[in-house]
């Protein structure tokens, strides 16, 4: 059996992960897998790991930030994209074809419905859950409203993110090692990473530079790269430590005592396998609410930036309650990836 990825974004970030966990989870049960992204997208991540690439047209609108005006733009360009997405799948045969979130799970949608393949889309964006039900089964993400939903329709399921079977073997001493690289660390305070994922938003920093004004017995990590680069002149290095973009961070999640992210994302899920509670700061991103409490509840505490050393003083003082929250939902974000696969495979049954 052979299944075609259609994923949106550059090929760099989040979808790219998801896309990887998802298709790694299928190699297992002996499917093979390639992959389609846009053709401006990067191919090292999917050619690194031996994965057939495809160029396509992957047209997106912003996900969660999308507008009116990107939004056209991104159905302007549909068209052309579904066609070239249907002459894919059908030049290669594949089984099936399953969309990765936004762009991805609505191209998948139009052109596997034009090539008459069983065809799935993994969505977590407002285009995403009101194009793609429209035409194949989905699997909803937490960051959608609906996710929350008592029932919901006979097409869409609900689905954690799937992760990467490794994601909570992260090694303490690994990490310790690299952070006393750094003469700012001090082994014996409690260590807080603060992280909006690969890119480094503006609330982060902002954030972090409370919290070190309001503690001094906390190490306080930064890590990504800023989103824009005059971000760089507001991260104070007397104040934090500024890891930069890491390839470690399955250490770091497993050896720091709290996480401060954003609330969004796969990293919440990658921190909660750790078992680390997470305070979750709220619309950093555009002005974005998830309401990732609603989702796993008892395992992260909302905040705004504002509210953060509140927030953080709460985390601590609750530590274990939440902390055992945090492994109830860390086991079942594990399973998520082949408990995915599983139910793809028994639909294409």
């Amino acid at each position: 059996m052979k299944g075609l990825f259609i994923v949106t974004g550059r090929g760099l970030g989040g979808d790219a992960s998801i896309a990887l966990n998802i298709m790694s989870a299928f190699e297992k049960k002996g499917v093979k897998c390639e992959v389609a992204l846009d053709k401006s997208a990067h191919f090292t991540l999917f050619e690194r790991r031996g994965y057939t690439c495809h160029k396509i047209s992957v047209p997106h609108a912003g996900g969660h930030s999308a507008t009116k005006l990107s939004a056209f733009k991104g159905a302007a360009k549909l068209g052309t994209a579904t066609i070239k997405a249907r002459n894919l799948i059908k030049k290669f045969d594949f089984d099936f074809v399953v969309g990765v979130l936004g762009g991805g799970a609505i191209v998948a949608s139009l052109g596997g419905k034009f090539a008459r393949k069983p065809t799935f889309s993994l969505i977590s964006t407002p285009i995403d859950s009101r194009v793609c039900p429209k035409f194949n089964k989905c699997y909803l993400f937490p960051e959608l409203d609906k996710f929350r939903l008592e029932s919901l329709p006979d097409n869409m399921e609900r689905s954690f993110y799937p992760l990467s079977s490794d994601v909570g073997q992260g090694d303490v001493n690994i990490a310790l090692e690299k952070l006393k690289e750094f003469p700012k660390f001090d082994e014996n305070k409690k260590t807080i990473l603060f992280s909006s994922g690969s890119s480094i938003f503006k609330g982060m920093i902002e954030a972090i530079d409370i919290v070190s004004k309001c503690h001094d017995d906390y190490n306080l990590l930064l890590v990504g790269l800023p989103l824009h680069d005059e971000y760089l002149d507001l991260i104070d290095e007397d104040k934090m430590i500024y890891l930069g973009y890491i390839d470690w961070i399955k250490h770091l999640f497993k050896f720091v005592d709290l996480a401060v992210l954003t609330d969004d994302g796969i990293s919440l899920e990658e921190a909660l396998t750790c078992e680390k509670p997470i305070v979750a700061l709220t619309r950093i991103k555009w002005g974005r609410y998830q309401n990732m409490a609603g989702v796993f509840k008892g395992a992260i505490i909302e905040s705004e930036v504002a509210d953060v050393c509140k927030s953080i003083d709460e985390a601590f003082e609750n530590y274990d309650s939440i902390q055992e929250r945090a492994k109830y939902y860390g086991d079942l974000c594990l399973e998520a990836a082949d408990d995915l696969t599983d139910r793809i495979l028994k639909e294409l049954k």
